[in-house]
């Protein structure tokens, strides 16, 4: 039993949440993967190789959550050559396109997304930041910039070919700077300006024809997905109206993966159809990705649903918990809070996509069938669970502290009317003379 409890240190919680997830993967997962079971004539290698990803999230999870979070800290400047190196890269043309973006790198069959290394390592440096400028009075003047740029920076390599990723990013960032005290005045500005630059760019793209989307991109950078982003809009305008048409004059045709995951959940109830029972998924490409909250829905029914939800706000609450019993505002505490953060707001992104919101996706954190993603997710379980473990040292720390500190004697008080007890110090002496205990000082010796 102890050599089991050795292989999972830190959180029970954490633990409870990342294996009940892992569960649900493989389930829902190898439910959904039939259009890729018929592609490939076998229904073992799809699930096969996600199963694989999770055993080695697994391993990774293992190896990191035993590492000291002076590591994470140490391996920050190379994270972020890496990452900076494989973005810029991609932006030159150098990736390959899946899924109508060219947003991977292919290594040995491998398919690796930098974006994923990014969003992990802007956590990290931000935490860090945060840890090294915190004062009696909040943060010290210039951390609001100094998070600020690289974040811009980071945001704008991964927005052109993935603008949903790095939105996301976007607000993790500015959450972990309203927890880490930044200046409320200073996050405000940056919002107001963002939000008349965003309001000018959706004027721009609605009031441009389609081939005048064509013709902007033709020019680099973030020009290139100008038609990507103009349809999007306007297919998420276009959704409120379809709201007003009746049945008959829908078409599902012009979005058929969308309509189809309206279906899944539509046709679900309490406790859904049953794992594997599932009829949309045929009907949905992205099944096993984008859309698997909706393949959730319909098999788990609102009870798979909403334990789902659950086990994501779980893992943010428990967190929390773990943060706040750091007695001081260091490292480990923002770098686990910025982690869930970024693992509960992708989720929360995924299962509204599901659900008409948003009209991009992102995976389902360590549900979704996926390659980097995966992996990274484990490695930010791994370290969350680092930081839990310490925690957890230094609460034994100050428990062990309180009881091998000395007990703080009462001041006694000057005359025994007010203490039975007491014994003033003349009667004291009196009393050793009588007996024969007191001893007289050796004038000599002095």
């Amino acid at each position: 039993m102890k050599k089991l409890s050795g292989l999972f240190l830190g959180d029970r919680v954490i633990w409870i949440v990342f294996f009940a997830l892992c569960i649900i993967s493989v389930v829902e997962v190898f439910s959904a993967l039939s259009t890729l079971t018929y592609q490939s004539g076998s229904y073992i290698l799809p699930i096969a190789r996600h199963a694989a990803f999770l055993i080695t999230g697994f391993v990774v999870v293992q190896i990191v959550h035993r590492m000291p979070c002076r590591y994470f800290r140490a391996m920050l400047p190379f994270a972020v050559l890496a990452s900076v190196l494989l973005l810029v890269l991609l932006q030159l043309g150098f990736g390959i396109t899946l899924n109508g973006g060219a947003r991977w790198f292919n290594f040995f069959g491998i398919s690796l997304q930098p974006s994923e290394i990014a969003k992990g390592t802007l956590v990290v440096y931000t935490a860090l930041v945060l840890s090294w400028y915190q004062t009696d009075k909040g943060v010290a003047p210039g951390t609001f910039k100094r998070i600020f740029i690289p974040t811009l920076i980071t945001c704008c390599l991964i927005g052109p070919e993935n603008f949903s990723t790095a939105a996301l990013l976007f607000l993790v960032i500015t959450i972990m700077m309203f927890i880490g005290r930044v200046s409320v005045v200073s996050i405000g500005k940056m919002l107001g300006v963002i939000a008349i630059i965003i309001s000018l760019c959706v004027v721009w793209l609605l009031s441009m024809s389609k081939e005048q989307s064509q013709e902007v991109a033709k020019l680099p950078f973030l020009f290139k997905r100008v038609p990507t982003w103009k349809s999007r809009l306007e297919d998420g305008l276009h959704s409120k109206n379809t709201k007003k048409l009746s049945p008959a004059d829908f078409d599902i045709d012009a979005k058929a993966q969308r309509g189809h995951a309206n279906i899944a959940i539509a046709s679900s109830n309490i406790i859904g159809k049953g794992p594997g029972n599932s009829v949309q998924r045929d009907f949905i490409p992205q099944a096993y990705s984008d859309f698997i909250y909706a393949i959730i829905v319909e098999e788990l029914g609102l009870v798979g649903a909403t334990g789902v939800m659950i086990l994501y706000l779980l893992l943010l609450l428990r967190v929390g918990y773990i943060a706040r019993s750091f007695t001081e505002s260091s490292f480990p505490p923002f770098l686990a809070m910025g982690l869930a953060l970024l693992m509960v707001t992708q989720a929360l992104a995924n299962m509204f996509v599901a659900a008409g919101p948003f009209v991009t996706g992102q995976p389902l954190p360590l549900i979704s069938r996926g390659g980097t993603s995966t992996l990274v997710n484990c490695a930010y379980i791994g370290m969350i669970l680092s930081v839990s473990r310490l925690a957890k040292k230094q609460e034994r720390k100050r428990k062990a502290a309180t009881l091998i500190a000395p007990a703080v004697q009462p001041e006694m008080p000057e005359t025994k009317e007010e203490h039975p007890e007491y014994i003033p110090p003349a009667e004291q002496t009196a009393r050793e003379i009588a007996s024969g205990n007191f001893e007289t000082p050796d004038t000599e010796q002095e």
